[in-house]
């Protein structure tokens, strides 16, 4: 079977293209390559992750599994992360309609089968694939809707905060539509049902993602994090106060950008606060101006002390953005390797020098799985050229 390179597919942009060949110019906007034998002293960069931690992290997921069935094998690996010598495979992904594009589910197997490789190798450690759910991202019309063959199936709602918190009511008039397209085979009948009891059966989107990812993932042990919470924002609150007060990630990621930009292009530019303001109707920019905190479009400001204070009252309100989002995940798993996509990679690339300065380890980045599906007639002219 022919085999061809990443550069051949065209698909790829100069930066991953780069990053997969370790190119001198890029090395240093990253900590440790994925090979096997790296993952070694990534095991002991993050050996020092705290039992606090690991207690609050499970906690949490104890919570929010009480009432979805599960496997034992998920259980055990909640379990697990109380132990020193566990550690985490994590992706993340938005919570799309009925899992949205393809790679959704690549990206998953991708964790699940380098967790398995990981401890052929490594077997005095455990390792707990992890799907980060993106319940705290606004863009709702990204994730609204899935093709099915030629047809685009909308969910018509609006939402104008946090999806994960979205209603998911009006998914009736989506789930009879897909009654009609989907026909009445076998697996057709699996899929309706599957739809039906995720979403028909569930209050709100991070509850219907998080039971319909159980059921496709939990015989592998996936463990699901839904992160809009209480106590693990609490957790991250002395990270959300410094920047606050000294909009470390503005001035990391800026330098970084200006090195970054001689060979690259910018994938994300810093805000001067890199935070949002999230209750159950907005999930808006708060932004420092005249020593004044302003929620954008809203009339809400604080002072200084008064920020702090609502940041210790009410620390699930704060809400990291895309480039503090990363740096909560691995302050907050025993995290040792992100699987994500070109797009995802690149801007990680962007925030290693912001990682070091607030003293968290950077991990490693892997690409995802890429698959293309074909029918016989199109391999058959291909075969032909």
């Amino acid at each position: 079977m022919a085999t061809i390179s990443y550069k051949q597919t065209g698909y790829f942009s100069k930066i991953v293209l780069d990053y997969l060949s370790q190119k001198e110019q890029i090395q240093d906007f990253y900590g440790l390559f994925p090979n096997l034998d790296e993952f070694k002293n990534q095991i002991d960069t993050k050996s020092n992750f705290l039992l606090s931690k690991r207690e609050t992290l499970v906690k949490t997921l104890k919570a929010q599994y009480q009432d979805l069935k599960t496997s034992d094998k998920t259980k055990e690996n909640i379990q697990l992360l109380l132990d020193k010598n566990t550690f985490t495979i994590t992706t993340g992904h938005q919570l799309n309609l009925f899992t949205g594009p393809l790679y959704f589910l690549y990206k998953i197997i991708s964790t699940i089968n380098l967790c398995e490789e990981l401890k052929a190798k490594y077997s005095n450690q455990n390792f707990v694939p992890v799907y980060w759910m993106a319940t705290e991202d606004h863009d709702f019309e990204e994730i609204q809707y899935f093709n099915f063959k030629d047809k685009k199936v909308k969910w018509n709602s609006e939402s104008s905060g946090a999806v994960g918190r979205l209603s998911t009511k009006g998914l009736d008039d989506v789930f009879e539509e897909i009654i009609k397209i989907f026909g009445t085979s076998l697996n057709a009948k699996k899929l309706i049902l599957l739809f039906k009891n995720s979403y028909l059966e569930h209050n709100n989107l991070t509850d219907a993602t998080r039971f319909l990812t159980n059921e496709l993932f939990t015989d592998y042990g996936l463990v699901i994090l839904d992160a809009d919470d209480v106590d693990l924002k609490h957790s991250f609150s002395s990270v959300i106060k410094d920047e606050l007060l000294n909009q470390t990630s503005h001035k990391e990621v800026s330098k970084t950008n200006k090195l970054f930009s001689k060979n690259y292009k910018i994938q994300v530019n810093p805000r001067e606060i890199n935070l949002f303001y999230l209750t159950h109707e907005f999930r808006e920019r708060i932004i420092l101006k005249n020593n004044v905190y302003k929620v954008h479009n809203t009339e809400i400001q604080f002072s200084k002390k008064e920020i702090l204070t609502e940041l210790e009252t009410n620390p699930e309100r704060f809400s990291p953005n895309v480039i503090m989002r990363p740096l909560y995940q691995e302050f907050i798993l025993p995290n040792i390797c992100y699987i994500g996509g070109g797009g995802e990679l690149a801007y990680w690339l962007e925030l290693k020098a912001y990682f070091e300065k607030v003293e968290v380890e950077f991990p490693i980045l892997l690409l995802r799985n890429s698959v293309l599906l074909m029918s016989q007639k199109q391999n058959q002219k291909l075969n032909k050229l």
